[in-house]
């Protein structure tokens, strides 16, 4: 049997190292790349086009959902991977996130090895897999209905492009405007656009409002040491 393709991204060296060597165990899988960043992971899944995409949510400078949904948007068919977000957070924002911009699976990190490898089989069979803690909540249960019929998920009431929300990351992660335009491959000006339209749209109006934003919702983790630009 064909063994499904899997490109890993997470930070985390010895979590990679971990789930690369339980995956080729179990004999069913291939792990054909590696990202430690969200733009890498969008990149190498141009490249090598894998089937499943296990990725984590809190990431440098692209959290997991915001490369998810490049991804989804940038690969069309045939060569669209389906992607399993791994987290240590089970908050429900999180699920609605992905569920809206068409991730199928979510899984969180206390999870079995039985249970990763049933999920990415799942996922890659086109069904929607959540781990059993969320699936057998309100949330998840709503949720997988409403992406087993097709209907969109509700969205939160702010809504940040892709491109406000890399920069909103960057932000929060300390770099500065210089930094984040040759990052992005944008000038400064067009930066300072996107950073003050977010502050608009989030009525924030410092840095440290939107580092406490950041954190607050997932798109970087609580240990991030962040540079405050005055």
């Amino acid at each position: 049997m064909k063994k499904i393709t899997i490109l890993l991204a997470d930070d985390h060296s010895v979590v990679r190292e971990g789930f690369r060597m339980l995956l080729e165990l179990a004999g069913d899988f291939e792990v054909v790349g590696e990202a430690v960043n969200g733009l890498q992971a969008l990149k190498m899944a141009k490249e090598l086009h894998p089937a499943v995409v296990v990725m984590d949510l809190a990431m440098p400078q692209l959290n997991g959902i915001e490369a998810a949904k490049r991804i989804l948007q940038e690969i069309p068919p045939p060569n669209t991977p389906k992607i399993l977000i791994l987290s240590a957070h089970a908050d429900d924002a999180y699920i609605e996130q992905i569920a809206a911009i068409g991730v199928k699976g979510y899984l969180v990190k206390q999870s079995s090895s039985q249970i990763l490898c049933k999920a990415i089989k799942e996922i890659h069979k086109g069904n929607v897999f959540y781990s059993p803690s969320i699936a057998n909540r309100p949330c998840g249960q709503q949720q997988e209905t409403s992406r087993r019929r097709g209907e969109p998920a509700r969205k939160d009431a702010i809504q940040l492009t892709s491109r406000e929300s890399e920069v909103l990351q960057l932000v929060a992660e300390g770099r500065a405007n210089k930094e984040i335009a040759e990052d992005l491959g944008i000038s400064i000006k067009t930066v300072e656009k996107h950073r003050q339209s977010t502050m608009n749209k989030l009525k924030i109006h410092d840095t440290a409002g939107l580092t406490r934003y950041a954190i607050s919702k997932g798109i970087v983790e609580s240990s991030v040491q962040s540079t405050i630009l005055k």
